[in-house]
C-alpha cells in the first residue's frame, strides 16, 4: 500500500439528546475524520478526540495540527506491507494516540479491501455478533435515571452503565438495584472520586455492579491498585490505559480486574490487539468503550469487538440513539437480543454517505504524496 493522500473532515453533528459526564454537557459533537487514499483505494476512520481536552489531553483542533504537521508527513508516499507496519512510522511522536490511531485505522480498512476479507476476520476477530451494552449520561433525578434505564432494557442492552459523580450516586444507584435487582449493571465515574471518597466508595459494594470505571485520577494506576485492595466490586480501568505497558502494570499491581480497550486512546487497532492477547493470557475481561463516536468510528469498534478477549458488552450501541441521521448506511442496529451482528464484506461493512459527509462538513484539507 503507498499511500497517496490524506484529507481530514470536521463535521459538526447534532446530538439527538444532550450527553452529560463529569466532564461536562455534550450537545453538538465536532466528529474529525480521516479519509486515506492508497493504491486505488478509499480508507476512513475517526479521530474520537473531543471538542475540548477534557478526556485526555487530545482534541479536534490539537489533532488536527499533530497529524498534519508531524504525522501525515512520516506515511505520504510511503509504501507498507500492512497496515500494522505504520505504527513504526508514527513512534516519533509521543504520545497522541488518538491522531494516530486516525491514521492506522483507516489503513485496515484499505488492507482488508485489498485482501478481500473482512476487516474483524483480518484482525483474528472470531465472533460473528457482539453484545452490546448502553451508556447512559447523568440524569438530572433518580426517577428520570429510573426512565432511561427500563428504555433500554426493553431495547434488550445486556449491560447498563451509569454515568456518576459526587452527589449523584448512591441514590441513583439505590433506585436502578431496587427496580431491576438482576440486570448487569456498571458504573462509569470519568475520574471524579479520590482516595477521601473511600468510605462512599465502599457502599458501591452492596449493589453487586459488574464494575466501577475509572474511578479516580485519569493517569493514575497506583492508586486503583490501593483501592481495589479495599472494596469488593472490580474496578475498570479506562483513561489510564495507553498501550500495553500500561495494561501489564495495572493487571501486575492489582490496579483492576477488567480494561476498557477503546481503539482510539490505545493508538489503534495493533495496540488494541496487543493489549487484547495480555488480557486474554491473564484471563482479564476486555471490552470496547465508546466516545460517542459517529458510525464510522461505531465500525471500527464493531470489528475490534470481535476479538476473543472481548467478553463483556461493549458500549457500542444503535446509531439511532444518538443521530437523527449517521453518516453510513445501513445505519448500526441492534437486535432486540442485544447483539450487533460482524460485517462479512471487506472494509468497514457499511456505506459511507460521502454527500451527507460533503454537507455536514464545516473544515477540510487534504494533503498528497511528492
Amino acid at each position: 500500500m503507498r499511500v497517496d493522500s490524506i484529507t481530514l473532515r470536521k463535521l459538526q453533528m447534532r446530538l439527538k439528546a444532550p450527553f452529560e459526564t463529569s466532564f461536562g454537557i455534550t450537545y453538538d459533537r465536532p466528529v474529525l475524520l480521516v479519509e486515506l487514499q492508497a493504491d486505488g483505494f478509499t480508507g476512513w476512520s475517526e479521530v474520537t478526540a473531543t471538542e475540548g481536552p477534557f478526556y485526555n489531553s487530545e482534541s479536534i483542533d490539537i489533532a488536527w495540527l499533530v497529524i498534519r504537521d508531524y504525522l501525515a508527513p512520516r506515511v505520504l508516499g510511503k509504501s507498507l506491507s500492512a497496515a500494522s507496519e505504520v505504527r513504526d512510522h508514527l513512534a516519533a511522536v509521543r504520545g497522541h494516540e488518538m491522531s494516530r490511531a486516525g491514521i492506522e485505522n483507516a489503513l485496515w480498512d484499505i488492507e482488508s479491501q485489498l485482501r478481500g476479507v473482512p476487516l474483524a476476520e483480518l484482525l483474528g476477530g472470531t465472533q460473528k455478533e457482539i453484545s452490546c451494552g448502553v451508556s447512559l449520561s447523568l440524569q438530572d433525578g433518580p426517577e428520570k435515571l429510573l426512565e432511561k434505564v427500563a428504555t433500554e432494557v426493553a431495547a434488550g442492552y445486556q449491560r447498563v452503565k451509569i454515568k456518576i459523580k459526587p452527589g449523584k450516586d448512591l441514590a441513583y444507584l439505590s433506585a436502578v438495584r431496587k427496580a431491576f435487582p438482576d440486570i448487569p449493571l456498571s458504573v462509569d465515574a470519568n475520574s471524579s472520586y479520590t482516595l477521601d471518597d473511600l468510605e462512599l466508595l465502599r457502599c458501591f459494594d452492596e449493589f453487586n455492579l459488574l464494575m466501577i470505571e475509572q474511578p479516580l485520577w485519569w493517569d493514575d494506576i497506583y492508586l486503583h491498585a490501593r483501592l481495589q485492595k479495599q472494596i469488593e466490586t472490580p474496578l475498570c480501568l479506562d483513561e489510564s490505559i495507553h498501550h500495553l505497558r500500561d495494561a501489564r502494570a495495572a493487571i501486575d499491581l492489582g490496579a483492576c480486574g477488567i480494561i476498557n480497550i477503546k481503539l482510539g486512546r490505545v493508538g489503534g487497532y495493533s495496540s488494541a490487539r496487543d493489549i487484547q492477547a495480555y488480557c486474554l493470557d491473564r484471563k482479564i475481561p476486555g471490552w470496547c468503550g465508546g466516545m460517542l463516536e459517529c458510525g464510522i468510528g461505531r465500525a471500527h469498534n464493531i470489528a475490534v469487538s470481535a476479538l476473543p478477549g472481548y467478553t463483556l458488552p461493549g458500549d457500542i450501541s444503535a446509531s439511532q440513539r444518538y443521530w437523527i441521521e449517521d453518516v453510513i448506511e445501513p445505519e448500526v442496529t441492534v437486535s432486540p437480543e442485544g447483539t450487533i451482528r460482524v460485517p462479512q464484506t471487506p472494509g468497514l461493512g457499511y456505506h459511507v454517505r460521502h454527500k451527507l459527509i460533503e454537507r455536514w462538513t464545516v473544515e477540510k484539507e487534504t494533503w498528497r504524496a511528492g
